[in-house]
């Protein structure tokens, strides 16, 4: 008996990484999968985006697992995209129990130095897109009379600031003002909503080449395995258990409890997966 026997979970930002991992964990658990990932480069990102073959290797890894699986691509900052996942969703599987509101990218600047352009890509993409989702998918939970569970991943720069990332910062403080407020109203209907806190995770977002810049400035000249390795070694004197980051299945396994009737007394709080980060 699955964890998560006879629920659906609807998994924004899916293709690979932490959305990969989500889907995996709450399928080997029980639940059929709708997933939905843009699978295209974004303006402004400066690391690899998801492909059409991470997002194919995904369906294909749900599959396998012998759960079903609707999968679009498409973007959270789209309305339409939006509403077709969930109205395809709701006629494969009439019912929508869990979301994971995964998608999110990470773009750096000094504060000062951020564009228009790309403070309005991390808030429309991390928090607007996320609000656009949840309130697609809110209605059909309520209708249905048997709760659920809503799941927003912020960061661990909501403990403390790390630099670089004011319009980032901001979308996951927001994120958590949502998660408290959605709680409140939805509480009354059986409708949990949390947040999962990750410190650095283990995926692309945070392994590439701005980002070992980032952690290791003044050592232009240095070859990218040595700025790689400046980095991780910061990283891991950050956390008390020692390691530079968390994996995508440390969180996921958060997502699991967080989508499990396991957890049917919690809501309107975060749980928090950094490795110690924000009990220094």
């Amino acid at each position: 008996m699955g964890r998560v026997d006879g629920k659906v979970a609807l998994i924004t930002g899916a293709a690979r990484g932490q959305g990969r991992a989500h889907a995996k964990r709450l399928a080997e658990e029980g639940a059929d999968i709708i997933m939905l990932d843009i699978c295209r480069p974004i303006p402004g990102v400066r690391y690899p985006g998801a492909t059409e073959e991470d997002f194919a290797e995904t369906i294909e890894m749900v599959s396998r697992i012998g759960r079903r699986v609707v999968a679009h691509q498409g973007d959270v900052r789209n309305s339409d995209d939006v509403d077709k996942i969930i109205a395809d969703g709701l006629q494969a599987f009439g019912h929508i129990d869990v979301l994971v509101g995964n998608a999110g990218v990470t773009l750096l600047a000094p504060g000062w130095e951020i564009t228009e352009a790309d403070w309005q890509t991390q808030i429309d993409i991390n928090l607007t897109g996320t609000w656009r989702v949840a309130k697609a998918v809110i209605p059909s939970m309520i209708e249905a009379g048997k709760g659920g569970s809503l799941i927003f991943t912020t960061s661990g720069v909501v403990a403390g600031g790390v630099g670089n990332m004011a319009h980032y910062s901001a979308t996951k403080h927001g994120l958590i003002g949502m998660c408290k407020e959605l709680a409140l109203e939805l509480g009354p209907h059986g409708i949990r909503v949390n947040t999962l806190q990750p410190t650095a995770v283990n995926t692309l977002m945070m392994d590439n080449e701005v980002m070992w810049a980032l952690f290791t400035p003044g050592q232009e000249d240095a070859p990218p395995e040595v700025r790689r390795k400046g980095m991780l070694d910061i990283l891991a004197k950050t956390h008390p258990l020692g390691v530079p980051w968390i994996e995508s299945e440390d969180l996921a396994d958060g997502a699991l409890y967080l989508a499990s009737d396991e957890s049917r007394r919690v809501t309107g709080t975060a749980l928090i997966i950094d490795a110690g980060l924000s009990g220094k």
